[in-house]
């Protein structure tokens, strides 16, 4: 078996931050949305893994390297624009030849792994299997219609859902998906739509079958969603103290101070993770907060928050929750009089001003 990662795209829903990063390599708890899905294809055993990037896009393939350092042969295929999910898979048809394989939304986690996919795709014989999760407003998402435990339509982004899940960004195939998705046509939106290649399976009396995911699972595509799943994998690490922690300083709770950071008479409250070489002083981390590498917060407070490599906030009197903030930005309270609010905000940027 072979794996496919989709770690294109525009990342539109997370502007700014995507102006300048690809969205696949945000960090979630300090790492890579893009690495917990190679961590999750590693701990299955598969070792061949086609990740499809934007073409000229130098990231990933910076990030990733040839991915010996999972284990994995890594190779790199070039998409020539958004032209759909169901175009990523068809431009892999080279890679994956004959093989069956997992195609892995790269901006998706999941909790558990993936290895219980692959035995259900692999029992039930499978040409194609999905899995489904139960959300909120499935109409943002491909729509799965279930009828006696079968899946019997698929439908994209629908007006009226006919169940309350939706398909998630983790697949199974065998190479007869490539029949499917090199007959599709661009939907309204200008793209080859994976719902459409799934529909044609059903269609033409292909087996799709379907897992549920119990645990959770997120889309990172959107601000709040990044914010959860920051949450929700901070909940799981376990605590470690390898920085320094003054005597005047509080940590509770799960927390994880990488080396080389430095907690000065400053309180840290768990679920939270510091990064190295970050400098937190007289300050309060609440729950919920990554604060990567090489920062500096010095005399404020921040919770339930993803703060980027090198950023700084400094004398800044009002809490900041809920927030991220990217590599090498900066929050500083002015000085001076009269008191004011002093803004550089890119295209595409909010601020919420209390």
């Amino acid at each position: 078996m072979k794996a496919l990662i989709a770690s294109g795209g525009r990342g539109t829903r997370l502007r700014p931050i995507t102006h300048t990063q690809n969205k696949q390599l945000i960090p979630v708890a300090n790492k890579p949305i893009l690495f917990y899905a190679i961590e999750a294809i590693r701990d299955a055993g598969i070792t061949d893994v086609g990740i499809v990037i934007n073409q000229g896009d130098t990231e990933v393939p910076n990030a990733v390297g040839d991915g010996r350092a999972w284990g994995l042969r890594v190779a790199y295929i070039e998409q020539e624009g958004p032209l759909g999910v169901a175009h990523v898979v068809k431009i892999a048809q080279p890679f994956i030849g004959s093989d069956p394989f997992v195609f892995y939304l790269g901006d998706n986690m999941v909790v558990g792994g993936i290895q219980r996919f692959i035995d259900e795709f692999t029992r039930l014989e499978s040409h194609c299997h999905l899995t489904v999760a139960r959300v909120k407003n499935p109409r943002q998402f491909g729509v799965p219609e279930l009828r006696d435990g079968r899946i019997v339509r698929v439908e994209e982004k629908p007006a009226h859902p006919k169940s309350p899940y939706a398909v998630a960004g983790l697949y199974f195939y065998t190479n007869c998906i490539f029949e499917a998705v090199n007959q599709l046509v661009p939907s309204a939106r200008g793209e080859l739509e994976i719902s459409d290649a799934h529909q044609y399976l059903l269609d033409h009396d292909y087996k799709v079958t379907y897992s549920e995911i119990t645990g959770w699972w997120m889309d990172t595509g959107k601000s709040p969603d990044l914010l959860a799943a920051n949450r929700l994998v901070l909940e799981n690490l376990a605590p470690r103290v390898e920085g320094e922690v003054d005597e005047d300083s509080t940590i509770a709770g799960r927390v994880i101070i990488e080396r080389g950071a430095r907690i000065i008479n400053s309180n840290i409250r768990g679920p939270a993770i510091i990064g190295a070489g970050t400098v937190i002083e007289n300050s309060y981390i609440g729950p919920f907060t990554s604060i990567h590498d090489d920062c500096h917060i010095r005399n404020s407070e921040v919770e339930y928050s993803i703060v980027m490599q090198r950023a700084k906030i400094l004398d800044v009197a009002i809490r900041i929750e809920s927030s991220i903030l990217g590599n090498e930005s900066e929050i500083i309270r002015a000085n001076g009089k009269p008191r004011t609010h002093r803004f550089i905000i890119g295209d595409q940027s909010r601020v919420d001003v209390g």
